[in-house]
Formats: structure tokens, C-alpha cells, sequence
């Protein structure tokens, strides 16, 4: 049963954290609870994303790389947003393509996920692309309906 005991240890420990926040927002209103919540996660994933690049570095998983990207870049997107913040959302950080450079670290960890599970579920090479392109269709799909 350690299936159900690691659900309800992750739920647990879920628990508690909207238990935190909703302290913390009580305490600090939504602004520094937002600032604070970003600034820890933006440090927790360089943290696991330094392990994943170690572990890849192990060769102890094939699924480390995509992790370590895919961490490196959830880090940096969150500490752009957390840094235009702190910095008053300046407007050079509004429409800057150095932030699409970083979603492209995040992006390319996602692919690397998808090439992991392709060979993981013995599909042919090339495979992973389909929904890597259905996600990216899925997306214009919902742009040119919304705008």
C-alpha cells in the first residue's frame, strides 16, 4: 500500500501549505504572499534542477535531463516574474524577448520529456513531436478563437 501512503503524504503536506498561505495572506494581503511564495519556489527550482543535472551527470536517469531543463527553466520564468516585482514591473521586462529565451529553456525540457516517454512506451523514433505539435496547435487553436 505505499501508493496510498505517498498520496497521503503529499496530500498532507498539501494541506499544510494552503493552511501557510492562507496564513500568510491573512498576515501579509496577497502581494507579499505572492513575492515571498515566488522568491522561495524560484530557489527551491534552481535547487532541483542543480540534482537533476547531477543525477544526469550520474547517469542514475534518462529522465534527468528533461527534469533539470524543465526546473532550470520553471526557475527562471518564475524569478523573472518574481524580479519584475520586486522591481516595480518595469516596462523593459514587459515585452522583453529574454523571457522568451527562457520559456525556451522550459519548453525544451518539456520535449525532452516527451522524447523519455516515447522511448518508455517503445513508440517509433519521432513519435514524441505529436503532441508536442498538438500542444502548440491546441495553442494557436485557442488564440485565434480568443483574439
Amino acid at each position: 500500500m505505499r501508493g496510498v501512503g505517498d498520496l497521503r503524504l503529499a496530500l498532507s503536506i498539501y494541506a499544510i501549505i494552503l493552511a501557510t498561505t492562507h496564513l500568510c495572506f491573512m498576515l501579509m494581503g496577497y502581494a507579499g504572499t505572492a513575492e515571498l511564495l515566488y522568491g522561495a519556489l524560484t530557489v527551491m527550482a534552481l535547487m532541483i534542477s542543480a540534482i537533476f543535472f547531477w543525477l544526469w551527470g550520474m547517469r542514475l536517469s534518462p529522465l534527468s535531463l528533461g527534469m533539470a531543463f524543465s526546473w532550470a527553466g520553471s526557475a527562471m520564468v518564475m524569478g523573472w516574474w518574481w524580479l519584475k516585482l520586486q522591481l516595480g514591473s518595469p516596462i523593459r521586462m514587459d515585452e522583453n524577448e529574454l523571457l522568451l529565451l527562457i520559456i525556451g529553456l522550459l519548453t525544451t525540457g518539456a520535449v525532452l520529456h516527451f522524447e523519455v516517454l516515447e522511448t518508455s512506451f517503445g513508440y517509433r523514433r519521432g513519435a514524441f513531436l505529436v503532441p508536442v505539435a498538438g500542444a502548440l496547435a491546441l495553442s494557436a487553436l485557442f488564440l485565434a478563437f480568443a483574439g
